[in-house]
């Protein structure tokens, strides 16, 4: 796929009206930035209206190693061009999915808690294409309430890592917990089709060694309900214990 046909299709799923005002969050970013150590992981500030990076954190170069006037001043063509060529077309059918889920379930009041997820692989600095996990909650959206400047946070994970290119949208609800309502992976499938989206936050609050009472406190359930979830889930993915699918996720690096 070439660069022009990604404009053309990213343009068409964040086709969108109107310029909201930057200049705050931009720098409220900045003056974060200067304290954030160096990590694995960078931050922008997306415009997915003119293919633009707003703002790139510090961390970029030390991640991935690119110029980051460069990738500054040629905007997203330049960051597409880079891209693995076999997760393009599933990361384009990625992020559509997510806009037309977002636009046709998500409440307007909502679309502001939303964080999104997905994965590719792209080049850096040494030709190697590395994994990227990347995470957006929208800052604005357009005048007919559709996301189209976020802040993008990248989790860069070592070449060796297979991973399969997965998408999710999470509601923050008001425990402060995010939970999934979209979940579709786009490559062969690692977990069962007939895992729910509720399941599914059960089964990554235990990656993260949860209890049973603190999971339901978070999902707003009874305690008995997760109990339930974690039976159902051992018996769809036809495994023994908690442990053993904790053990299968963690080694085969799924994001839930």
């Amino acid at each position: 796929m070439v660069i022009n046909d990604i404009k053309k299709t990213y343009k068409y799923i964040f086709e969108s009206y109107g310029k909201p005002s930057l200049e705050e969050h931009i720098q409220k970013i900045i003056e974060l930035d200067t304290y954030l150590p160096y990590s694995s992981t960078f931050f922008c500030v997306t415009n997915t209206q003119d293919l633009t990076f707003e703002y790139i954190s510090k961390n970029m170069t030390a991640c991935l190693g690119l110029d980051k006037d460069l990738l500054f001043n040629e905007g997203m063509r330049y960051f597409w061009s880079r891209m693995h060529p076999e997760d393009l077309e599933q990361w384009l059918q990625a992020l559509n999915e997510l806009m037309i889920f977002t636009l046709k379930e998500v409440k307007l009041e909502d679309r502001t808690k939303m964080s999104y997820t997905w994965n590719y692989r792209i080049k850096n600095s040494k030709d190697e294409y590395v994994n990227i996990v990347q995470n957006t909650t929208p800052l604005e959206l357009d005048e007919n309430d559709k996301p189209i400047i976020g802040m993008a946070h990248y989790t860069v994970l070592h070449p060796d890592i297979k991973m399969q290119v997965c998408a999710s949208a999470k509601l923050l609800n008001g425990n402060n917990e995010y939970e999934t309502l979209y979940f579709n992976n786009f490559s062969q499938k690692l977990l069962s089709d007939s895992i729910s989206n509720r399941e599914r936050d059960v089964i990554r609050l235990l990656v993260l060694n949860h209890s049973s009472k603190a999971i339901a406190e978070k999902l707003s359930i009874s305690p008995n309900t997760v109990d339930t979830h974690r039976r159902n889930i051992l018996k769809k993915l036809n495994i023994s214990s908690t442990g053993e699918l904790v053990a299968i996720l963690k080694m085969n690096r799924t994001f839930i």
